[in-house]
């Protein structure tokens, strides 16, 4: 019996026997190696249509890659009536029925949303259909439910695709770095937002003038809220935590604020030290809390899961990714820091995901393999966003006169926050003072910042960044 790794090491095709319709598949293979894998798609939009054009275009190589032919069997939408440049009898608007057929044997589900994917998921797995997905808000819920019903009648559950697009991040953490320890992932997951940042970092532009471009262009949804307020990031973000740290990790774990308060002011402060401002998803370890047990007396590490607009240096490896890209950073112990980096979403980068993931599903059907499991033997909590933390960007305006300078900086050090840099921008009514602090937890900044808006001599607090991606402590 080919296991797994095995399948996987075949490269174009399985062809290891030169006759790959001939083998016969045991263990969890289908039990007539020799007829076609049968696929149902669910959901025929921007990725879908990209999903099916290369089942129906490539169907030759893709037989090559996997060993059998898969052959499209249905593709459940909501209107048949709509031309969709397939043969009519392949559309169907009873997706219940098209998975409980017996001639398909792996589910590309492309529909988005919670319901009622939740329900076609689960009854496709329980049924012992291999499942591939793109829809992270499901699974930034629900992974733990789909992983369950995929372990009790042993089929795969593949989601690439529902992560950062074509890019490949979620495989290298799952298997690539299975044997290494991963202390943080941060990346810029949402494309729409980072188009937004990027062009107000050009141009200068004020955000509603960008977000209006954005729409007319494509980039953003008439309702942008899932992306500018951080939603989707968020989803991204959990799910990228539970690879990388083995603990279940649900969106509501996760701390999140949008973009949508970011002026053309605050790009400008952030040039002004040399940073940019990006949405940033950031998963990581972090030690004992105030009271909890360390690690030598039997504590735990914590799980820091957060999703903000931070600064970073323009110095950054994620500085330099603009427009409608995405890129991840890992580090782990051994391998040290690796880049991700494509394009994060649209119907072709997404469906080369979905399709990956296909192949891989398609080959252990074939084989008799199975894909990875979910892992959450760690077990860590998760760090309350109080308690984590950062260095921080403050802007204030201020009352030009003496004495101010030390009656900031009298604050911050009652609540325990050091600063590093102080500047002053202007002169009278215009005067500001911008702050930039060394690492201190968010609880002791939010009482600083609640101190100085009530300060007689400061006029109002601006903006607070969190400033990410420096060493200096």
């Amino acid at each position: 019996m080919m296991d797994a790794s095995r399948s996987d090491s075949l490269g174009d095709g399985g062809r290891a026997t030169g006759r790959p319709e001939t083998v016969t598949a045991v263990g969890n293979g289908i039990k007539d190696a020799g007829r076609p894998l049968g696929v149902a798609v669910l959901g025929m939009g921007t990725v879908g249509t990209e999903v099916v054009r290369v089942l129906r275009e490539h169907a030759d190589d893709l037989r090559s890659r996997v060993g059998a032919p898969l052959v499209l069997r249905g593709i459940a939408v909501r209107d048949i009536s709509k031309d969709r440049g397939v043969p009519a009898e392949l559309l169907t608007t009873d997706a219940e029925a098209l998975l409980a057929r017996d001639d398909v044997d792996l589910v590309v589900e492309v529909m988005g949303g919670i319901d009622p994917a939740r329900k076609l998921i689960g009854d496709a797995l329980n049924a012992g259909k291999s499942v591939v997905t793109a829809n992270k808000a499901l699974l930034a819920d629900y992974t733990g439910e789909l992983a369950a019903a995929a372990e009790g009648s042993r089929a795969d559950l593949y989601f690439e695709a529902a992560v950062a697009g074509a890019i490949p991040v979620v495989r290298p953490l799952i298997q690539s770095l299975s044997g290494d320890r991963v202390n943080k992932v941060v990346g810029i997951v949402n494309g729409t937002t980072n188009f937004i940042l990027s062009a107000m970092d050009e141009t200068g532009a004020a955000y509603d003038d960008v977000l209006a471009e954005a729409t007319a262009l494509g980039y953003a949804e008439a309702d942008p809220t899932a992306d500018v307020e951080g939603y989707d990031a968020a989803a991204k973000a959990a799910i990228l935590a539970s690879l990388a740290f083995h603990t279940r990790v649900t969106a509501a774990d996760v701390y999140r604020e949008g973009i949508s308060k970011i002026t053309s002011e605050d790009l400008e402060t952030a040039s002004a030290v040399g940073c940019t401002v990006k949405l940033l998803a950031i998963c990581e370890r972090v030690s004992a809390g105030p009271g909890e047990p360390t690690l030598e007396e039997g504590g735990k590490d914590r799980v820091s899961v957060r999703v903000y607009p931070a600064l970073i240096p323009r110095k950054h490896p994620l500085a330099s990714v603009n427009g409608a890209f995405n890129a991840v950073v890992v580090e782990a112990d051994n391998a040290g820091r690796l880049m991700f980096y494509g394009q994060g979403a649209g119907g072709a980068p997404t469906a080369s995901a979905v399709l990956g993931d296909l192949v891989m599903a398609a080959r252990n059907k074939f084989y008799g393999g199975r894909a990875p499991g979910e892992s959450v033997y760690a077990e860590l909590p998760i760090a309350p966003i109080g308690d984590t933390p950062t260095r921080y960007h403050v802007n204030l305006q201020v009352e030009d006169r003496p004495g101010v300078l030390a009656a900031v900086a009298d604050t911050f050090a009652q609540h325990g926050v050091s600063i590093s840099t102080v500047r002053q921008q202007g002169h009278g009514d215009g005067a500001r003072l911008v702050v930039v602090t060394h690492h201190a937890v968010e609880s002791s900044l939010a009482d600083t910042v609640a101190v100085l808006a009530d300060m007689e001599s400061v006029t109002a607090v601006t903006s607070v960044l969190r400033l990410e991606g420096t060493e200096e402590s």
